[in-house]
């Protein structure tokens, strides 16, 4: 049996607490007994959940509830014999309540969205390392790269300097066309630059990163004199 949308409706103002005192306990019992109409009940309380968790509790001001009585005593009485007015006000209800709920719904949605928006934002890992190796048993070089900041630390791990020639390291991508000089590398003391800080955040963490053997002091083209000897791609470390 598929739930109706008045019942879907229903579980949606019973899961709001707009439905008044004896709506209310219908409802309640009629969940006990129908599986669909509970199920959807909790559905509803599922989204509406982040609006009631992000927004602060407020205690109403003490004279609000004699102000309404003292409205509601007021108000104009409807006479039993003028169905039309009946009609009118509870079609006029039916409106408020749909309403409501629309806005409830479009809070709920908002907040969650923001939520959800701020956890991916601070859940992002920030620290990237990768091992550059020639194969799994040799690794030559550790990077580090501190993606908000861009900057990268280069600590020799165990690379023999090569006699009367040079390492230098590239950033090597298919959005940047031929692989980029970050500089000569060197194999006895830790490396810094902020040669990255020009480089979009995706390039940096997708790209892959490469040694070659050089002149001394880098390629004097700017271009890479030969295969690379070690490589690597980083992986995230933490936030």
């Amino acid at each position: 049996m598929t739930l109706s949308p008045d019942d879907d409706f229903l579980a949606a103002e019973y899961a709001l607490g707009t439905l008044d005192a004896s709506e209310r306990a219908a409802i309640a019992a009629r969940r006990l007994n129908e599986p669909e109409l509970d199920a959807a009940i909790r559905a509803w309380e599922a989204r509406l959940a982040p609006l009631a968790e992000a927004t602060p509790a407020v205690e109403p001001p003490a004279d609000y509830l004699p102000a309404i009585e003292a409205r509601i005593r007021g108000a104009p009485a409807v006479a039993a014999s003028d169905g039309t007015n009946v009609v009118a006000l509870r079609r006029a209800v039916t409106r408020w309540r749909a309403a409501a709920i629309a806005a409830s719904v479009l809070a709920a949605l908002l907040v969650a969205g923001f939520i959800a928006r701020e956890t991916t934002r601070e859940a992002l890992p920030r620290q990237y390392v990768a091992i550059l190796q020639k194969d799994a048993s040799s690794p030559a070089f550790a990077i580090s790269v501190d993606l908000d900041s861009r900057s990268l630390t280069v600590r020799p791990v165990a690379a023999p300097a090569p006699a009367g020639k040079s390492y230098e390291l590239w950033i090597i991508d298919p959005k940047l066309g031929p692989p980029r000089s970050l500089g000569v590398i060197t194999t006895d003391a830790v490396t810094r630059d902020a040669k990255l800080a020009q480089y979009d955040r995706a390039v940096v963490q997708d790209a892959t990163y490469a040694v070659t053997i050089e002149p001394p002091g880098g390629s004097p083209d700017g271009k890479p004199s030969g295969p690379p000897v070690f490589v690597g791609k980083l992986i995230p470390v933490g936030p």
